[in-house]
């Protein structure tokens, strides 16, 4: 008997109804706790969360929280009828073949695991007896980073129901004093705000937050269902010497840089930025709001220049020019007209700011390059590591390049590694109402250079972390820790050496002490280090490439297993001891679960959960990916996912196709622009070929092996990364994607992999600006109201109400796909229109 497939996500919960909501009525959270300490900024968080089956029957209990992107879980145990469960962090694949071997065993287990750089959501089930409890622990830790003169502590309560022992116990302690400390986010409004208590005694601070149940339903973002928001911590603290805090304990140490009262240095900064066809709408109408507001903020002692590209450069002026009010005002006319339009080549572009730069060399001043993007490279130099090297043999050392990655769209791992080649940072702005805030917050945070070419030594020293910076920022910190030779501090000097102005600056201060934690936190500075080291060979690991780059692996993976964090190298494993028995219905091969036929729909049984973080650049967010499976007497077609984005930030709206069907992707008349897609049958998850038809006689087939011409009668074939032009069209090979413009359109076809399976999904990156285009591409974002969220959940959407249950889908447009919540419903719901409009009989 064959198996078919049913694919909803990547990697997820192994469960029969994995995409639904628990009902209340089937658990009860009794307890919720969140338990943060800070000291010295490095904060360590444990929820905890206990829930009871209140059935007369076995029932799949989820814990399901949020955490902050920077976090790394260093633990997770359950608690179920007087036994412990323990998480093991292991290296990934040992990780997988005991998720594996446990299955094969009739053993629920639960596999956590990283693969990209930021999360969010941690999700996890387990089966609980009738009448019995279950307690989820997870800790997990972060450096807080300093942004604009402050600290941010996020906790994220969503409990999905009002909890009557609800509690958040937050303690800092900072041994140089904390300066302020405040309250905000959305749990702090309305009758919450009641409920916190804020207690400050010079180097500590206590915060309590114990709502009652209906205190639980009245803030900003609560509701029957409880709360569902954040409670944020933001403070500083006071810096009494220049050279900074600096602590140690057990051999290891941290210091904390962030002078105060030194002088800022004038700056001289290029914007560069991306008026392509695809910044059409809302995108380029945000970008011109930022850049006004920017422009406004500039000093007179700044010197700037600006100038759009598309294919072609336009320029506002074509060297810098003095931050004067005749300028600025010139300047915010020209931001005002920049027009969307033509193709994207970023290569020219970044090598033009930084011949602006160069050109402009001024004394006791910090030059800064700040791109704005939101696509791939079509024009011009197309290749990738060229435009790096181009890039990198430009700018030289001489001043950061800040690359900010407007929309999904972009690649960001292309921006990111150009800015980290260029001592700068890559920023994903999201597409949402206050892209325009985001912009202008990001400049905030780089518009205040005080020091540059920042050296930190430490004789006495070992085993550093990141000791030279190019510019240090009003309101940021430099954080460096490391290991102290043969743990001797008699020895062991601080110094810091920077330029000022114009001007060598020497932090040393003689008559600093050194402070020694003892052995009260003997690990904390330890893992500070641990933490700090992780995070910076990661960045590393991206810049390299062959052995360089194992070697560096490697050392992530071996301080990731000492210290116990999940890390995208490393995965944490949880399984029932063995010999106990527990039902699991098949032996799934990995990423797959197997249950009765969908006609029999199991709600009682133990299931086993394969969980991992798919660190998605996209809104710095983490997901859980599911999937079902089911076991059919034949093989059955497989049932492909599609998402339809929603506007106003909410929930997308999700449907199904099923079987290999032809689908009529986008089609614009007055162009004679087709494209057609073909989904796979039973292996894959996408489209195994799509076919563009341009007016009459142009036919480009694309599958994921290589892309096939016909140009009337001539028939070409392209297999490697390639470019080349046939008509008003265009095509641009790359190794995991294919990029197709027709004039005023633009359409991307990203090559996945999955279970070592190829297939395509195409997006629609430049939207044609006629409203008469068609077609799956052409979807117009969602917009619906909720009505109903008990017994059942409802959508109105154009004067219809339709039943929806909560699911979620993996968004293939991007090249390292999320999973996302979406409200799933039947297909003639989401697209208005019978599924059949939307078919075609040849490709």
């Amino acid at each position: 008997m064959e198996r078919a497939v049913v694919r909803i996500t990547l990697f997820g919960l192994l469960m029969a109804l994995a995409t639904t909501l628990p009902n209340k009525d089937d658990r009860d959270i009794y307890s919720f706790h969140i338990n943060s300490t800070v000291s010295s900024r490095y904060a360590t968080t444990v929820i905890t969360s206990r829930v009871a089956n209140r059935m007369n029957e076995s029932k799949e209990i989820e814990f399901h929280v949020r955490i902050p992107k920077n976090a790394f879980i260093s633990k997770f145990r359950m608690f179920i009828e007087g036994q412990m469960y323990d998480g093991v962090v292991k290296g990934k694949e040992s990780a997988r073949q005991q998720y594996t071997e446990a299955v094969s065993r009739g053993e629920s287990a639960g596999l956590v695991s990283s693969v990209g750089r930021t999360l969010e959501e941690f999700k996890t089930s387990v089966t609980v007896a009738a009448h019995k409890k279950v307690t989820f622990e997870l800790t997990y830790e972060e450096l807080l980073k300093r942004t604009l003169g402050k600290y941010e502590l996020q906790i994220h309560a969503r409990p999905m129901q009002p909890v009557k022992d609800f509690k958040v116990d937050v303690y800092i302690n900072e041994k140089t004093g904390i300066n302020f400390i405040e309250i905000k986010g959305g749990l702090s409004t309305k009758a919450l705000a009641n409920a916190i208590t804020k207690t400050h005694a010079d180097k500590q601070a206590w915060v309590y937050f114990y709502p009652t149940e209906d205190q639980q339903k009245t803030c900003d973002s609560c509701g029957e269902q409880g709360m569902n928001g954040d409670l944020v911590i933001v403070y500083d603290v006071n810096r009494d010497t220049s050279l900074g805090e600096i602590k140690t304990s057990d051999g290891y140490f941290v210091h904390h840089f962030a002078p105060s009262s030194l002088a800022r240095i004038p700056k001289n900064v290029v914007f560069i930025i991306d008026q392509s066809g695809s910044m059409h709408g809302k995108k380029i109408q945000q970008t011109r709001i930022a850049l006004i507001h920017i422009l406004n903020d500039l000093a007179e002692e700044d010197h700037f220049g600006l100038f759009t590209f598309d294919s072609n450069l336009f320029h506002w002026k074509r060297e810098l020019v003095q931050a004067n009010k005749e300028n600025v005002e010139s300047a915010k006319t020209f931001a005002r007209n920049i027009k969307d339009s033509g193709a994207t080549d970023i290569n020219e572009a970044v090598l033009e700011g930084a011949r602006m730069l160069n050109a402009h060399p001024r004394e006791g001043s910090a030059s800064i390059l700040i791109l704005l993007t939101d696509g791939d490279p079509t024009s011009g130099v197309t290749n990738l590591e060229v435009i790096h090297s181009n890039v990198r043999q430009a700018i030289a050392d001489k001043f950061p390049l800040y690359c900010l990655g407007f929309g999904f769209d972009v690649n960001f791992e292309f921006l990111e590694k150009m800015s980290l080649q260029n001592n700068g940072v890559a920023r994903r702005i999201y597409e949402d109402s206050d892209a325009d805030l985001q912009l202008k917050g990001f400049y905030e945070e780089v518009a205040t250079p005080l020091l540059i070419d920042v050296t930190m030594i430490y004789n006495g020293g070992t085993n550093l972390t990141q000791t030279n910076f190019s510019q240090f920022y009003n309101g940021s910190e430099i954080v460096v820790a490391g290991q102290i030779t043969d743990n001797d501090i008699e020895t062991f000097t601080p110094q810091v050496v920077a330029i000022s102005r114009s001007r060598k600056v020497i932090f040393s201060e003689i008559n600093t002490t050194v402070e020694s934690t003892g052995t009260v936190s003997d690990s904390h500075i330890q893992r500070v280090w641990a933490y700090l080291t992780v995070k910076q060979l990661l960045e590393k690991e991206l810049l390299l490439s062959g052995p360089e780059k194992e070697n560096v692996k490697k050392e992530v993976l071996e301080l990731s297993l000492k210290y116990n964090f999940v890390t995208p190298l490393t995965s944490m494993v949880v399984t029932k001891p063995p010999g106990e028995k527990t039902d699991v219905l098949h032996k799934p091969k990995e990423g797959e679960a197997h249950f009765q036929p969908s006609s029999s729909v199991l709600h009682s049984h133990p299931v086993s959960a394969i969980i991992d973080y798919e660190y998605d650049d996209m809104a710095d967010l983490l997901e859980v990916h599911s999937f079902i499976v089911p076991d059919r007497a034949t093989e059955a077609p497989l049932s492909h996912r599609f998402l339809l984005k929603s506007e106003n930030l909410s929930l997308p709206l999700c449907f199904d196709v099923t079987g290999d069907v032809r689908l009529k992707l986008l089609h614009h008349p007055t162009r004679e622009l087709s494209v057609n897609g073909e989904l796979d049958s039973v292996m894959n998850g996408g489209f195994k070929k799509i076919v563009i038809h341009l007016n009459t006689d142009l036919h480009v087939e694309v599958d994921t092996n290589e892309i096939i011409v016909r140009d009337g009668q001539t028939l070409t074939r392209h297999s490697g990364q390639d470019v080349f032009t046939a008509g008003s069209l265009s095509v641009i090979k790359r190794d995991k994607e294919i990029d197709v413009a027709v004039g005023d359109t633009r359409v991307v076809i990203l090559i996945h992999v999955k279970d070592g399976e190829k297939f395509l999904w195409p997006v629609l990156r430049q939207q044609p600006l006629e409203d008469n285009v068609t077609g799956i591409l052409a979807l117009k974002p969602a917009v619906y109201e909720e009505l109903q969220q008990t017994p059942s959940i409802k959508l109105k959407i154009k004067d219809q109400e339709v039943d929806v249950t909560r699911a979620n889908a993996v968004d293939y447009s991007i090249v390292s796909p999320p999973t996302l919540d979406c409200w799933l419903m039947p297909a003639e719901s989401v697209l208005q229109r019978r599924l059949d409009d939307f078919i075609v009989t040849q490709l």
